[in-house]
């Protein structure tokens, strides 16, 4: 964010209006960092200065920001890699704007990650007493029976003694000599969906999510995104409060 006026960062903090606010800091009654400004040409940085008004530091209220973004393999989705690879957050163009994902899809995993700055809305898509649906599209080694299909359905046994919630499941067809199925879970385990694929001996060779909650993918190209509109983040805090009831 670039350097502004003393009296135009008080006004768009909510202060009062640049004249009024002008009159406070030749007043006396502003200080940055400490020592008070009485001239009215002073220029701040609002992400480094402290500034406050009347013994009370005031800030700019960021903008809450939520977008869908459909994201490549061989990215990943936590904050520091030892390996020096892509970050989701680097397909994101918004200055002054600062996104993190919500919840993580693995570096091979491609499809729908939402990212925000909206602290209320990760908190929602993520406790795990809100159970959020997340849809899944995979091509798993193999031809997936029907049994197959009821496993997933009741929940399986990973490798670390976990048994999995009761998952939707849906044979969608041949992929060759493998299978194409969709899966629907609403926890949110590392690699879940691939460990729940190993557990009924069929692993994922491609794996794609389709939808978040109420939110779905569409025709989002790889490496695009969109940002979600007012009501679209209201249905998606509205639907992991439903599923807490449940």
């Amino acid at each position: 964010m670039e350097n502004m006026r003393l009296q135009k960062f008080m006004a768009l903090a909510g202060c009062g209006s640049r004249r009024k606010c002008e009159a406070w800091i030749a007043d006396g009654q502003v200080r940055v960092n400490g020592a008070i400004v009485t001239e009215l040409g002073t220029k701040i940085d609002p992400e480094q200065d402290t500034v406050q008004f009347r013994g009370k530091r005031i800030q700019l209220e960021e903008k809450k920001v939520t977008v869908a973004l459909n994201k490549p393999a061989g990215y990943i989705t936590t904050s520091k890699d030892q390996f020096g690879r892509p970050n989701v957050c680097e397909l994101i163009d918004l200055p002054g704007v600062r996104l993190y994902p919500i919840g993580r899809l693995d570096y091979q995993t491609t499809g729908l990650l939402l990212l925000t700055n909206d602290g209320e809305l990760a908190y929602a898509m993520t406790h795990p007493k809100h159970h959020v649906a997340k849809v899944y599209h995979g091509i798993l080694k193999g031809m997936v029976q029907q049994e197959d299909i009821e496993k997933l359905r009741a929940g399986v046994t990973l490798e670390d003694g976990y048994v999995t919630r009761p998952a939707q499941a849906k044979y969608l067809g041949a992929a060759g000599s493998h299978s194409r199925v969709e899966i629907t879970v609403y926890e949110g385990k590392n690699h879940q969906v691939r460990r729940m694929a190993r557990a009924i001996g069929h692993p994922v060779l491609k794996l794609r999510r389709v939808a978040v909650g109420s939110v779905r993918l569409g025709r989002l190209e790889e490496g695009e995104y969109r940002v979600l509109t007012q009501e679209e983040i209201q249905a998606l805090k509205d639907s992991a409060l439903i599923q807490e009831t449940l």
